[in-house]
């Protein structure tokens, strides 16, 4: 067949691109040739259109063991001679179409690639965000990835140990499916994702090649609409039982010595792990197709080089070594395939039944080599005149304080998620116990390592929507603050940037804003960028979903036994806010879902104040001054403190000595606040250690009895809010 432009734009390709190609081969490519162009230089594998502004994150320092975006995943120090190797990524395209192998793929995806480094995945977390509620097809998408993700983690035997879901409008035709996973190994037993060796032999291993997601990088480059559905690669169909067993037979393998290099095969399948490794090590393939093993037959060259069937992976092996790597494989009841050899001239040169089908340079194909990179324009959104036009003071202040918190009690984005929850495994494979005592970020006990991690994913993307540049601030800062108050100590940052279509203006501008903001901010708490995905293209006829530069952050702490939970002790304990109040109710949850005002500016914010506040918090935990701590986020002071009162029944007693407006005291989301309780006796120390180091406490009042008393009126039992807390979404689900 003739290859002109119209092939090229038809594989998501440009004009401008195809005449690059053809420059770069110094001929026309053939069309397997094209196709691997388009997976490669697809958004999701090259980065093109956000490689420039993701060059700007702080990408090492601190703890890190390898420099941002050069293996599989993040890696850094522990301590005591381990390294923690974590990473997040989208699986938001596929589960639009199919919820539950959409999600459960995202699962297999991101273990694979902290175990090919050679780490044992400990604990997953997800973000997710979903439309409205009480929408049938809400619904059925929650449902669906909510099985998907939990079906893949417990019978791969890795615990859900956290996570974060969200329903707003904007999401409705776009759901998010951000899965993060954390694994643990010896600092220095990491493998690389690269090929060198003149003559090394090239396995295959894994399942066979299907054609299920073929194409699936570009498609995850483009809109969604609702001829989609239509002409979607087929979704990728996960195996955990099979990814198991190939988690066991890598982490094995590695003990045989034999392993040069290996790298998962997501995206683009077998062209973007060939090319990837051989331009990172600097070296070429010859590869035989025929070799692949297939489950359906008479595969095409293109068809086996951008199928993203699951649990495979490409490993070099050290030459005279093959016979180790069968016995393992082997052992394990996984197929192990040599399907060619390391050159020596840069090139890949794939065959079928000896016949050359392709021959493209490697380092032409890759992030960094020869793939573009485009500085698109941005401007201000057109929304933004709405948000610097709110004033307070056109919302009246709230008549009824209770009526109102029960209203928030019960809003999806704020109730409790143990709907979801309780369908995950959060005990499966206990070697690393992690507590369900609630705390802010999850602790989990690394065996063997003397450490435990804190892990957490946040981001509150209306706050993006509001103010990019603070929102993306605001997400690295409340991660950060959960690790704090959790005992840790916020050691780095992998980030899942989840936007709307690049070549939109007012979509890059939040996503430029939104990236300056995370920068400035981890360059403040000293946690590197270890590496991450983006997302863009989540978008739809109707416009993009909000602005979600989602936040994985992983923290340290040397002792187990010091972890602080969020749940008040006992009765008699004193209650105490750290951290200024504002008369702020700027893109609340109250002023959003109970006022109905859509567009206000991003809550108050102040990263020196944030350190601060953190500083003392963290300090105030490691002197044991405090018993429980809880960060003041979505639903303000009045929902942070229920949720406080939630784990042991105990209810409190508060009042507030306040000039500010009610609303804004007891529901505003204004950063950089912890509630905390203690005795009378810490209570003195703290105050007085606050007053040195410049913070502001506040006494609220105390911590006993059955009921919830604040302005000395009765609210009614803790037991009867937790119930509601409790049952909200299972009531709008029935």
């Amino acid at each position: 067949m003739e290859i002109t432009v119209k092939t090229a734009q038809q594989l998501r390709l440009t004009e401008e691109e195809f005449e690059l190609i053809k420059q770069k081969l110094g001929r026309t490519p053939n069309f397997t040739e094209l196709c691997a162009f388009s997976g490669m230089w697809s958004e999701h594998c090259s980065y093109k259109n956000s490689i420039k502004w993701l060059k700007t994150l702080p990408r090492d320092g601190g703890r890190m063991l390898v420099a941002a975006g050069e293996e599989n995943a993040g890696l850094m120090d522990m301590g005591n001679g381990f390294g923690v190797v974590f990473k997040i990524e989208s699986h938001n395209h596929p589960s639009a179409i199919e919820p539950f192998q959409g999600a459960a793929t995202g699962v297999g995806g991101i273990q694979r690639d902290i175990f090919t480094m050679g780490a044992r995945p400990i604990a997953s977390l997800n973000s997710l965000r979903f439309g409205n509620l009480q929408d049938r097809k809400t619904q059925r998408l929650l449902g669906g990835v909510v099985n998907g993700i939990g079906h893949y983690g417990n019978c791969f035997g890795v615990p859900t140990v956290g996570g974060e879901v969200y329903f707003e409008d904007c999401y409705h035709t776009n759901p998010l499916v951000n899965a993060m996973s954390v694994g643990i190994m010896k600092a220095g037993d990491m493998i690389s994702a690269t090929a060198k060796g003149i003559g090394n032999p090239v396995f295959f291993v894994g399942s066979a090649t299907g054609k299920d997601g073929i194409g699936g990088a570009s498609f995850a480059s483009a809109d969604i609409t609702a001829e989609s559905a239509e002409e979607l690669p087929a979704v990728q169909v996960g195996d955990p039982f099979q990814e198991k067993k190939l988690l066991e037979a890598c982490l094995e393998l590695i003990t045989t010595n034999a392993v040069v290099g290996m790298q998962d095969m997501g995206a683009a399948g077998i062209i973007c792990s060939t090319a990837e490794m051989s331009a990172k090590g600097g070296v070429g393939m010859r590869i035989d197709l025929d070799k692949v093993p297939t489950r359906q037959q008479n595969m095409k060259a293109w068809e086996l080089l951008l199928s993203e069937s699951q649990e495979r992976m490409l490993i070099v092996v050290e030459k005279g070594k093959e016979e180790a790597v069968l016995k393992v494989f082997e052992k394990w009841d996984l197929s192990a395939s040599n399907i060619g050899e390391v050159t020596d001239d840069g090139l890949l040169k794939f065959y079928m039944h000896g016949v050359l089908e392709a021959e493209i340079p490697a380092h032409e194909l890759v992030l960094g080599g020869g793939a573009p990179q485009y500085t698109r324009d941005y401007k201000e959104p057109k929304y933004f005149e709405k948000i610097k036009a709110f004033n307070i003071d056109s919302v009246s202040d709230t008549k009824d304080l209770k009526a109102t918190a029960a209203q928030l009690v019960q809003i999806p984005n704020i109730a409790s998620k143990r709907w979801i929850y309780t369908q995950y495994d959060s005990m499966v494979g206990a070697a690393n116990s992690s507590t369900n005592a609630p705390s802010d970020a999850s602790i989990i006990l690394a065996k063997g390592t003397g450490k435990a991690l804190a892990v957490t994913v946040d981001c509150n993307s209306k706050y993006v929507f509001a103010d990019p540049y603070q929102g993306g601030m605001i997400a690295v800062a409340e991660a950060a603050r959960n690790i704090v108050c959790s005992g840790g100590e916020p050691i780095g940052v992998t980030n899942c940037l989840n936007f709307g279509n690049p070549y939109d203006p007012e979509v890059y501008y939040q996503f430029v804003k939104a990236v300056t903001g995370m920068g400035d901010a981890c360059r403040k708490f000293n946690t590197p960028v270890t590496g991450g995905n983006v997302s863009f293209y989540n978008q739809n006829p109707e416009g993009p979903v909000y602005p979600t530069p989602t936040i994985g952050m992983v923290g340290i702490l040397d002792d187990f036994d010091s972890r602080m939970t969020m749940d008040f002790k006992e009765a008699g304990d004193l209650i105490l806010l750290i951290g200024e109040a504002r008369n702020d109710i700027a893109s609340s949850e109250y002023l959003h879902k109970i006022r109905g005002v859509e567009f206000s500016p991003a809550p108050h914010f102040n990263l020196d104040e944030e350190y601060k506040v953190q500083q003392f918090v963290s300090a105030s935990i490691k002197q044991k001054l405090v018993k429980s701590a809880h960060d003041i986020s979505e639903g303000g002071l009045a929902i942070t403190l229920l949720e406080s009162g939630f784990n042991r029944n105990l209810g409190f007693q508060v009042n507030a000595q306040t000039n500010l407006r009610k609303d804004a005291y007891w529901f505003g989301e204004a950063q950089s606040r912890v509630v905390v309780s203690c005795s009378e006796a810490q209570a003195a120390t703290l105050m007085q250690q606050a007053e040195e180091a410049g913070v502001v406490v506040t006494m609220l009042g105390t911590v006993g009895g059955s009921q919830v008393v604040v302005n000395g009126e009765n609210w009614g039992s803790i037991e009867d809010w937790k119930l509601q807390y409790d049952t909200a979404i299972e009531k709008l689900l029935n």
